[in-house]
């Protein structure tokens, strides 16, 4: 079994997430943000009532990978 870890740091509407794979951040409210991962995929999350959300990954993938 791996490890891992996860710890997010927030900073107005801004969050920084940090993990074992690196930094990503987030920046929105509870029913719509944009995320970037730390490896540059970017997502866009609607979330609607009832427990229903949506999310998609947007823009091109960064170029490096791991």
């Amino acid at each position: 079994m791996g490890w891992s870890y996860r710890k997010s740091i927030k900073l107005g509407p801004f969050r920084l997430n940090l993990s074992r794979h690196g930094v990503g951040q987030s920046f929105g409210n509870r029913r719509f943000h944009v995320s970037r991962a730390p490896d540059g995929r970017t997502y866009v999350t609607v979330n609607l009532p009832g427990g229903l959300h949506l999310s998609k990954a947007v823009g091109k993938r960064s170029r490096y990978h791991r």
